[in-house]
């Protein structure tokens, strides 16, 4: 498959952009290629600028679950435009939105929209140490909640000792208010809990970890997580920016049964344009500037266009048997490359909830970062290539997430597997 202008692209963009990409996984450097430059898309496909076709997983990374340039999704755009893409001041879209997210999100009682998922995880754990007075927060080995300077931290040399920066350019004052667990491990968080009493503003989670491939939390992992949060006046924040809308359509709190105190969302609310949020109970949102003294703010929060398309996108989700189909395809499709592997005597271990998937390049359990890490990532660097020759897109990355849209249909899965049987025989 020929990708010569790609290339040519990918080297014109390196002397005027970083890397040559507005965001690092872009650049295909964990797989050992030079990216695809994509020109255009539609349902569940998408189109580079050498003409190839293929069966998109990515989905812009996750937010199009109804497929690529869904015409309702678009009507809402392109009548919003027509009035005005920004005002920097309300709109009635803002509230019908909200709404929408109220009532389908358990835990969210108010929510406030801001542009990225990276704004809305800082914004809410600013939120959460002005709420409780303290300093300190926790999060997990493998979970991803964007770029923020306290967020790019990683776990210490021992189970109770501080932070350390995960990026030049985080303050190590900063990372020493970060506490690391371990993901599906409820040990480590009452060690890092009981060495830190009274000075744990939040915990943050994926409560389906997307960001180290496809990690499900294991039984009782977030009940013991809201019951820690409960006893010890610790806020207790799902990361839905990935895991909300995808897995069910109140999010995996809906899907588990386990409701934090404030939930971060993203990408499907913005039905492909730039959109996150944060919400939570009354009295916890209540404290966010205006009404109260914690500032947050943004020109561009709640913009026209991507409102629109958030509520043109969540209408489409909410059509009966939109979820009970997204199932069954997901199933189908991860299932297939799942006995692909095994036929060709490949040992993958996959794992899936809802519409996101994974297959891990080991042979053993995946249950937390630990156990991902071990994955043959250069066997997977191979598989992707194979899959690309074969008109299949995936994330370019061991440690990401498929997804599978409403767009894909009974044919493209089937050339999935297909390909998958072939990719695997290759490798092994």
């Amino acid at each position: 498959m020929n990708h010569e202008r790609s290339s040519i692209l990918f080297q014109q963009a390196k002397t005027s952009i970083p890397g040559g990409v507005n965001s690092p996984v872009r650049a295909f450097k964990s797989v050992g290629a030079d990216p695809l430059f994509i020109k255009k898309a539609s349902g569940s496909h998408i189109h580079d600028e050498d003409g190839n076709v293929f069966i998109d997983y990515v989905g812009s990374w996750g937010p199009m679950i109804a497929g690529h340039c869904h015409p309702d999704i678009i009507a809402a755009v392109q009548d919003t435009m027509v009035s005005g893409a920004s005002f920097g001041a309300p709109t009635e879209r803002e509230t019908i939105l909200a709404n929408l997210v109220i009532d389908a999100v358990p835990s969210i009682e108010m929510v406030r929209m801001v542009s990225s998922g990276t704004e809305a995880t800082m914004s809410a754990i600013r939120l959460a140490r002005g709420y409780t007075g303290r300093d300190k927060i926790m999060k997990f080995s493998g979970c991803y909640h964007g770029h923020a300077d306290s967020l790019l931290v990683k776990a210490g040399s021992g189970a109770a000792t501080f932070g350390v920066p995960d990026s030049p350019g985080v303050p190590a004052d900063v990372a020493r208010l970060t506490l690391t667990a371990e993901y599906n491990s409820l040990d480590s968080v009452r060690s890092l809990v009981a060495a830190h009493k009274n000075s744990i503003a939040c915990i943050i989670v994926e409560p389906v970890a997307g960001n180290m491939g496809t990690v499900p939390p294991r039984e009782g992992f977030l009940e013991g997580l809201r019951e820690i949060c409960t006893n010890e006046g610790i806020i207790l924040i799902f990361d839905e920016v990935m895991s909300g809308f995808r897995v069910a359509y109140g999010g995996a709190q809906a899907l588990f049964g386990v409701t934090p105190d404030m939930t971060t969302l993203g990408k499907i609310i913005g039905g492909g344009l730039p959109v996150g949020a944060f919400g939570g109970k009354r009295d916890i949102m209540e404290k966010l500037s205006p009404s109260g003294g914690i500032y947050q703010a943004g020109t561009l929060s709640g913009n026209p266009l991507a409102m629109s398309a958030g509520i043109a996108t969540l209408n489409i989700l909410k059509q009966p048997g939109f979820y009970k189909a997204l199932e069954e395809k997901s199933r189908t499709v991860a299932d297939g490359i799942a006995k692909a592997a095994r036929d060709a005597g490949y040992p993958i271990y996959a794992t899936r909830v809802g519409s996101m998937f994974c297959a891990f390049f080991t042979s053993g359990e995946v249950f937390d970062w630990s156990t991902a890490s071990r994955c043959d990532t250069k066997a997977f660097a191979k598989y992707f290539l194979a899959m690309l020759d074969e008109g299949v897109y995936l994330a370019p990355s061991q440690f990401e997430t498929a997804f599978i849209s409403a767009a894909h249909t009974e044919s493209d899965i089937e050339k999935t597997i297909a390909a998958a049987a072939k990719c695997f025989k290759q490798i092994s």
